[in-house]
């Protein structure tokens, strides 16, 4: 229960803010979230299940809300708070302005830190060797000597890191690092040590002291199912000991189904196998007892045994590949014939009997490849092996014990038999063309509810999850089946409307159109229907559902009216949102096209965004495996795809298509919707009704 105390500290932040916050008028929905907040994970409503989902309109205040719920409760029960996010842009908001806002003006005593990937972190031993004037040394951390400018990125880098100018985390450093540099150089979990004295001030764990002092955590979903999925408590606290807050919550499945996906070549896999053997005879070289000579006899037959294994799999695929992706392409005419779906996620007996064997093969590669890992850093310890010998080795061994894991998960998917109660996995595969030709085999689950189930809800103290769009027409229901959620399990559920006068400040529109999206002339129509509604002095954003649809009505236009179009795609994002905010404050006309990727964390408020257009409903046609899996599974289980699937996301995606319009209360604007559908089809009225109350001028279709 939430004590008198904690509600009196509640209540005296928020007047707080509003006594130092100019203009500040109290929300009715900001102070309703703030209360259901804190009463869900204070246990009033369920003392075990201490889960709230939230649909918090634009323009409620839904940080500070979460902020104010959570945080007091949290520091007077010596909790964690960990705020989870999906994109940099949020991220940043919290730990720039939001956060240190609350801790200023909210008399509220607490202290946040920005938690990253440990990739996103130097390693200082790496970094020490690459610029070392020892070839060999140089050589034990690439694979090839790097040239002239890396040599000088990574020289510079090494002094800013010696003199405490710089952190030693990506995002700071002052110029984009490329890929390949930054891969030779990152930490990872099993070179970066912080019980050898050397790694004591690696910059990783040196900002992981960070999470001891802070009270409020902000990571990103993948930072959090990468704890989660390790048992929880090893990159983050406890779940027990956390409330979590998980903002764009929406995202959370998808993240959790990828995260949980594996993918590996056939051939590549062969090649990169081949070396464990001689990783395994170097370690043991270097460790004086005998304790390592077995490990790495049987890592070296282990890996023949594999090896061997894949090449029955290649020419297994090489000789029937052909007649699956013909058969494929004939189910589909715009399926890539180089790809293959196993239909209902069933395999051939031969790669289903190989899988079984792959798994528990490279199961034991992992458990002699980790025990050789383990004996040289103990040696080390010991001062029996010398760190600059041991290091390179560490490292080596560190990434293939990685892929090692990663290609046992894959097989293990493979060789697992699906129950007959749950969604089959979803698994393919798909050529590539290149040098030399590979097959890519992929496996991943359909539905992750009971991964997050046994994973997150069933061990946190509390979650919070919120989100602009999180309802699918106007209800949780298909949010909660991707989630793992229950309706009736205590879990509480809230969806609170946008302070907005949508009635008055904006206007929905649906002017008369000739063809359907799918009709041959609609792009046509489009090319001429687009001069009607756009002027050139205003600030508009045209939203399509496909970049050669964009691109050709972007050219047409531009051939016979002459108008300045930003394109997406054409420059970077940036560039295109600054050239349109620079024409805009100096007071001309800008027209910007985009596809959906505009449609979701575009904030462009006030003047800068007064017409939007929207070609095109936002179906998400299942071309992926994984979504072709879905819909198959739905459709044997006697349901209808197009309307538990499509029809719910392309809601979601409809709400978030149309909240770029008014990003704040006193914006104004009107939005077009150039597809027929919506009037014509019977499914029109759901997604019509599921947007907010703007006024509305919809003409009849014929």
């Amino acid at each position: 229960m939430l004590s008198d105390k904690i509600k009196q500290q509640i209540r005296q932040a928020y007047k707080k803010i509003g006594t130092n916050l100019p203009n500040f008028s109290p929300r009715k929905q900001q102070t309703f979230l703030i209360a259901e907040i804190a009463k869900t994970l204070a246990g009033e409503y369920d003392k075990t299940r201490k889960i709230i989902t939230i649909e918090a309109g634009t323009g409620t205040g839904k940080s500070l809300a979460y902020s104010l719920g959570a945080i007091p409760l949290a520091l007077k029960r010596n909790k964690k708070v960990c705020i989870s996010t999906a994109t940099v842009a949020l991220q940043e908001q919290l730990v720039s302005k939001d956060l240190p806002f609350l801790n200023k003006n909210a008399d509220l005593d607490f202290n946040f830190t920005l938690v990253k990937g440990r990739q996103r972190y130097v390693c200082r031993q790496k970094l020490a060797l690459a610029v070392s004037s020892d070839d060999e040394q140089i050589g034990f951390t690439f694979a090839e000597k790097p040239n002239a400018s890396d040599i000088r990125t990574l020289a510079e880098m090494h002094k800013a890191l010696s003199d405490g100018s710089w952190q030693g985390d990506l995002d700071s450093w002052h110029q984009p690092v490329p890929h390949y540099l930054w891969q030779q150089i990152q930490s990872d979990k099993h070179s970066c040590l912080k019980h050898i004295d050397e790694h004591t001030q690696c910059p990783f764990h040196k900002a992981r002291e960070t999470i001891e002092a802070a009270d409020v955590l902000v990571i990103n979903h993948s930072l959090l199912l990468a704890d989660l999925e390790l048992g929880g408590g090893r990159i983050l606290p406890e779940p027990a000991d956390c409330y979590y807050v998980i903002d764009e919550a929406h995202h959370l499945p998808k993240v959790t189904r990828d995260f949980s996906s594996a993918s590996v070549t056939v051939k590549g896999a062969a090649d990169w196998l081949a070396k464990l053997k001689d990783i395994g005879d170097r370690i043991s070289s270097q460790i004086k007892t005998r304790s390592a000579i077995n490990p790495a006899l049987q890592l070296g037959d282990d890996c023949q045994d594999i090896i061997t294994e894949l090449n029955k799999v290649e020419q297994f695929l090489t000789a029937n590949a052909p007649v699956y992706f013909a058969e494929q392409a004939s189910k589909n005419a715009n399926n890539d014939s180089q790809q293959y779906r196993f239909e209902n996620g069933i395999l051939p007996k031969s790669i289903k009997n190989w899988a079984e064997d792959l798994t528990d093969a490279s199961k034991k590669c992992l458990s002699h490849l980790n025990k050789l890992y383990n004996l040289l850093m103990e040696a080390v310890k010991e001062g029996e092996v010398k760190l600059y010998l041991a290091e390179p080795l560490l490292a080596e061994a560190g990434f293939l014990i990685q892929r090692l894991e990663n290609f046992n998960a894959l097989w293990f998917m493979y060789a697992k038999t699906d129950s007959e109660k749950g969604a089959p996995l979803a698994r393919w595969l798909e050529k590539l063309d290149g040098k030399r030709q590979d097959f890519l085999l992929s496996a991943s689950p359909i539905e992750v509810g009971f991964t997050l189930e046994d994973m997150l809800w069933s061990k946190a103290e509390g979650v919070v999850l919120c989100s602009a769009t999180i309802r699918a027409l106007n209800s949780f229901d298909h949010f909660c089946h991707q989630a793992g959620l229950g309706k009736n399990d205590g879990s509480q559920y809230q969806a609170v409307d946008s302070p907005f006068d949508y009635q008055n400040n904006a206007k929905l529109v649906i002017p008369k159109m000739r063809y359907e999206p799918s009709h041959d002339n609609f792009t046509q129509e489009l090319i001429d229907t687009l001069p009607k509604l756009v002027s050139l002095d205003d600030a508009c954003l045209v939203l399509f559902a496909s970049y050669w649809q964009m691109e050709r009505v972007a050219k047409a236009l531009r051939e016979k009216h002459k108008w300045p179009i930003s394109v997406q795609g054409e420059h970077s994002r940036q560039f295109i949102l600054d050239l349109h905010k620079n024409r805009i404050a100096k007071g001309k006309g800008s027209i910007l096209f985009g596809t959906q990727s505009f449609s979701e964390g575009l904030d462009l408020p006030g003047d800068l965004l007064t017409n939007l257009i929207i070609t095109k409903l936002p179906f998400a046609v299942p071309t992926s495996p994984v979504e072709e899996a879905q819909a198959e599974y739905v459709t044997a289980k006697g349901g209808n795809p197009f309307m538990s699937l499509t029809i719910p996301e392309t809601s979601k995606k409809l709400v978030q298509s149309c909240g770029r319009l008014l990003r704040n209360e006193k914006d104004v604007g009107t939005i077009t919707l150039l597809d027929k559908r919506l009037v014509t089809k019977r499914y029109g009225s759901e997604l019509l009704n599921s947007l907010p109350p703007f006024s509305r001028d919809i003409s009849r279709q014929d």
